[in-house]
């Protein structure tokens, strides 16, 4: 059995990763069971130089606002601003502090300097402007989106003013409301503003989609940060008026809604050909996701699940898992596991055909891992099928 297991496991690098995919992808998503943690970030770096240089590879997508990354983009593809501004405000959750996505950053910009439009490397955010504990207000990108209208199509078709819109708005402080998250009743997302917003960003994006032709024609990367700008004022807007809701299915819906912004993103980003994105491992698997929030179960079909429901065999997914974090109290998993399995395997560092491992497993299902750290996920045994292929990490060293 253990010669069997053996035969699954490849040397880490692009070649192996790629090797047990198909040939042609639109993405190719790699996640990771733990944040914050830079040996990961640097596997994730390493993979997307290689393929830029080897796969031509042309943008990599991070579990981040969509809105702030319009900065770091603005840097790699144009240096417009500095390293550490765009760093420290273009990537959001308090990973620009990150010295692994400082580097990415760097790379890229260097990477990009005297090279055409069409060789240049391109960043993006894939999460939407949200975080467990609330989310933005629709301000930005709901007047990004009318100023961009406002000066390409005629003043009489546009369903409002920016003072309208501003009116509606109200103090970014309504929006942004910490409690809202636990009490819907401190919630605006269901206030007459709100649903006249709702309403007025429906007529916008739909003045952006019936204008497309002489739009795209004047400029794709502008008429693709519309529609983003789009995507994002609508989901906002609908976020907001779910966490307002009282209903049992509230944060459920909400989760779902989050992956569902995700989802949009990337399939924008992989129209415009291949993307390497990056996020943790539930976001990105094809089966549906769980999590516990205090004593409350919740599912939802996540961002990968529904990339995957469009792309078929376009899609594919690499989670990563790891044996140990000893500075966050993770020990040598049980033998009896999956990652205990990898674990008694001599390499450090490896890529896993995950589906010739489930057909050598049969039968014998590895044992579920049990935490003793909320913040690590360890891999569900019985995603092992739906997987593409595993980044096993032997021991995760604190830096």
């Amino acid at each position: 059995m253990v010669k069997d297991i053996q035969d699954t496991v490849h040397p880490f690098d692009a070649g192996s990763v790629t090797g047990l995919l198909p040939a042609r992808l639109r993405v190719l998503a790699l996640g990771e069971p733990t944040h914050g943690e830079d040996t990961l970030l640097e596997l994730r770096n390493a993979l997307f130089r290689q393929l830029v240089e080897e796969e031509g590879y042309r943008t990599i997508a991070i579990e981040s606002d969509c809105m702030t990354g319009l900065a770091v983009d603005d840097y790699v593809t144009s240096g417009t601003g500095t390293l550490d501004e765009v760093v420290e405000r273009g990537i959001s959750h308090g990973w620009g502090t990150s010295p692994a996505n400082r580097e990415l950053v760097r790379w890229m910009r260097a990477h990009n300097e005297g090279r055409s439009a069409s060789e240049r490397v391109r960043f993006a955010g894939v999460d939407g402007p949200l975080e467990m504990t609330g989310a933005a207000s629709p301000r930005q990108a709901l007047t990004a989106l009318h100023g961009y209208l406002a000066a390409r199509v005629e003043p009489g078709l546009l369903p409002c003013t920016a003072d309208t819109l501003d009116r509606l708005l109200g103090p970014d402080g309504r929006w942004t409301e910490p409690a809202a998250m636990m009490d819907p009743a401190r919630s605006a997302g269901q206030s007459p503003e709100a649903a006249e917003l709702r309403l007025l960003a429906d007529d916008l994006v739909a003045l952006l989609d019936e204008q497309t032709p002489h739009l795209l024609a004047a400029s794709r990367d502008d008429w693709d940060r519309a529609c983003l700008y789009g995507r994002t004022a609508t989901g906002l807007l609908r976020y907001h008026h779910w966490m307002a809701d009282a209903s049992p299915a509230r944060l459920g819906r909400l989760v779902g809604l989050r992956g569902r912004m995700m989802a949009g993103n990337l399939l924008a980003l992989a129209a415009r050909g291949p993307v390497l994105v990056h996020a943790h491992n539930s976001h990105l698997q094809r089966e549906k996701s769980s999590m516990r929030l205090g004593e409350i179960p919740l599912e939802w079909w996540s961002a990968g699940a529904v990339a995957h429901a469009h792309l078929g065999d376009e899609y594919a997914f690499v989670a990563t898992a790891l044996g140990t974090i000893r500075h966050r109290g993770v020990d040598a998993p049980p033998p009896d596991t999956l990652e205990g399995l990898l674990y008694a395997l001599p390499a450090d560092r490896c890529v896993v055909d995950a589906r010739r491992l489930s057909a050598v497993l049969g039968d014998a299902r590895p044992a579920a891992r049990v935490s003793p750290w909320f913040g690590y996920a360890p891999f569900d045994p019985a995603h092992l099928a739906g997987s593409d292929g595993i980044v096993f990490v032997k021991d995760l060293p604190q830096l």
